[in-house]
């Protein structure tokens, strides 16, 4: 590419003569002309071009791309310059492949900070890319550095001649021990990736965990997720056991609102529409109850020794369940005493047959 270049501009160095130093300081002018202007009025010219438009990413992209054209056009003069010079091949080998390295390291900083502003514009926009959101940017932000500055390294060393033949092939194995070294970690990793896309819940949702604990939301991380439950105790679980267990979401759903059910039992004989009446009246009642949808009273079955109803009534939120049930029981309890209905309990009675000599 340098040669090509170089004879294009082989007729216009002619006209400066043939020293050779000449020639390469006129070279090296230029490139800073060039630079200059690109700075002073180019590079000006076009944030101005994209200011009017109503989006600021084009403007930022803008601002990361001043620095690498500016060293670049500086670093094209200098490679010149000593291509015309003609100079030994082992100081043009250093020479040219450090400047190789420098130009390498430039546009890895400019496409390092142009991913980030990347995954943070399609963050911003979590609708379009699901698995990508605030939550998750931090491990993509990470994973794209290490993968551009992979890539980065690798092309420095070829430009420097090394084989990396060997050191793939070692990196290879050492990825190999570390992945059977830390599966449990890369569970758990991958786990939270996944819960983090498809959000089975969320900070603040109550949830319930196949082995009985209850609790609020409080954060989900890479490697586990972490409850409060309503003894203010804080149960850390990790993500790989979060990702295979099933999770009753009470704050899941179209709505936060929470049914509870309220079961009661009334002795045979008692007048069911009174019972039934007594029950709608105390939800009805209660502030902490919903008006919509409006509490429900269900005959469920003829037990044993009682006519078991059910009482249906929605809260506004999870947290309240505890205190809303306390409430209604203590006011159903009161409520049937003061009319007169009976709440059958066991009762065992002993008969002797005969008492003993």
């Amino acid at each position: 590419m340098l040669d090509e270049l170089l004879q294009r501009l082989n007729p216009y160095l002619e006209l400066i003569g043939t020293n050779v130093w000449l020639q390469a300081a006129a070279i090296m002018v230029v490139s800073l002309l060039i630079a200059w202007i690109f700075n002073r009025f180019i590079s000006s010219a076009l944030r101005n071009i994209v200011a009017r438009t109503r989006l600021q990413f084009d403007d930022q992209l803008i601002d990361l791309l001043h620095n690498p054209i500016y060293f670049s056009v500086i670093l094209l003069g200098i490679a010149l310059a000593v291509k015309v010079l003609q100079i030994p091949a082992t100081f043009d080998f250093f020479i040219f492949s450090s400047l190789e390295t420098i130009a390498y390291l430039v546009w890895t900083v400019f496409v390092i900070r142009a991913t980030r502003l990347v995954l943070r514009l399609i963050a911003a926009h979590e609708r379009h890319i699901s698995i990508l959101h605030p939550q998750t940017l931090p491990l993509f932000e990470n994973l794209a550095m290490i993968i551009i500055v992979v890539l980065s390294v690798y092309i420095v060393f070829t430009a420097w001649d090394v084989d990396m033949t060997a050191w793939l092939a070692s990196a290879g194995i050492i990825g190999i021990a570390v992945g059977f070294a830390a599966k449990d970690t890369l569970a758990n990793l991958f786990s939270g990736v996944f819960i983090l896309a498809d959000a089975p819940y969320k900070i603040g949702d109550y949830v319930v965990l196949d082995t009985g604990e209850r609790g609020e939301i409080t954060h989900i991380g890479i490697r586990s997720t972490r409850m409060m439950t309503r003894d203010d105790v804080e149960v850390t679980v990790p993500n790989s056991v979060m990702g295979n267990t099933k999770i009753f979401n009470e704050s899941g759903g179209p709505e936060e609102k929470s049914r509870i059910r309220i079961a009661v039992g009334v002795a045979y004989g008692s007048d069911i529409d009174k019972v039934r009446d007594i029950l709608m009246r105390i939800a009805f009642s209660d502030e902490a109850v919903c008006e919509d949808p409006e509490p429900r009273v269900r005959l469920r079955q003829f037990g044993a020794s009682s006519l078991d109803y059910e009482l249906l009534c929605w809260i506004e939120q999870p947290i309240l369940r505890g205190r809303v049930i306390d409430t209604l029981n203590s006011q159903i309890y009161k409520a049937f005493i003061a009319e007169g209905v009976e709440i059958p309990y066991s009762k065992q009675d002993i008969y002797i047959k005969e008492m003993p000599k």
